[in-house]
């Protein structure tokens, strides 16, 4: 049950991350047997120069992409079907380009990159694998014609680039990249986002009653930052209604009162909420504030 848990956030997250930069299909089906990609994508013709905000990731959107998160390590079938589903989308791109009379242009034919969060040095050998000049630590190509990399993420880096690859991971590796999340600055493009989507995993695991300790040690660590988010965002709400009080009661006020406002604690504001009805210029705000910060 859990890893239906997992595979949802991954596919959820996935197509939060990409959707700016193009076509974001999840879960497409394929030709042959019932067969489900995860994340098919495709870049938009218009390549953005944003992409480098999501490092190793961005690399992989600057082509047509099959995206293959796992939560539990791959197993040698479970590589093989997403190469198999790699096979198929190739092959109905090549009777499109027949019946339309044309030649596929190899640059339409998605790349495969098979994310795990373990993977074994034995599994790895049978697959042939290498790696290739100019890619970190951690990313294993198949032979060429094969158009599929294998990213072990338990071996990458920890550096921003690898940071949205990380927080597929598991155990320790995806605890430390949560936190790098949160110290992210406010006004990141993902952070806000990918937050709400690690807390709604969060969530959802807390009401599933078979969890293994990876889980169980992801919910604590989740826990206190969930706790502080929450409130940060009370506090916040609390400071608009009170700014947009005081503007009705004693007319426009500066930026410098608004930023003293916004450094009153839950308490104080509330106070102050109560205090405002007594205010009849700007003069009360103030000496109020000198008070309080006396």
């Amino acid at each position: 049950m859990t890893r239906f848990i997992h595979d949802k956030f991954a596919k959820d997250y996935l197509e939060e991350l990409l959707k700016d930069y193009g076509e974001v299909k999840p879960s497409e089906k394929v030709s042959g047997e019932i067969k489900e990609i995860d994340v098919l994508f495709t870049p938009s013709k218009q390549q953005s120069s944003n992409l480098q905000v999501l490092g190793l990731l961005g690399r992989f959107a600057e082509y047509p992409a099959i995206l293959e998160p796992f939560r539990n390590p791959a197993s040698t079938d479970e590589i093989c079907d997403c190469i198999l589903k790699l096979l198929e989308v190739k092959g109905g791109l090549r009777r499109e380009a027949k019946a339309n009379k044309t030649k596929l242009q190899e640059e339409k034919i998605p790349k495969l990159w098979i994310f795990t969060p373990t993977i074994s040095e034995r599994l790895l050998f049978s697959f042939n694998v290498n790696q290739k000049e100019g890619w970190l630590s951690g990313v294993y190509f198949l032979g060429d014609a094969l158009r599929t990399a294998i990213v072990a993420i338990h071996q990458l880096p920890e550096t921003p680039e690898t940071l949205w690859l990380r927080l597929l991971g598991r155990g320790s590796k995806q605890e430390q990249a949560i936190v790098e999340l949160q110290a992210l600055p406010l006004n990141h493009p993902y952070q806000k986002a990918t937050l709400e989507l690690v807390y709604n995993l969060r969530e959802n695991l807390r009401i599933n009653q078979e969890l293994d300790t990876d889980d169980r040690e992801l919910i604590m660590r989740l826990e206190p930052l969930y706790q502080r988010d929450k409130e940060q965002a009370i506090q916040s709400g609390e400071q608009r209604l009170i700014i947009r009080q005081l503007n009705r009661r004693i007319g426009e006020i500066d930026a410098s009162l608004i930023e003293r406002v916004q450094g009153l604690s839950i308490e104080q504001l509330e106070n102050l909420g109560e205090a405002l009805l007594d205010f009849s210029s700007v003069a009360d705000l103030s000496a109020w504030l000198n008070q309080q910060q006396g």
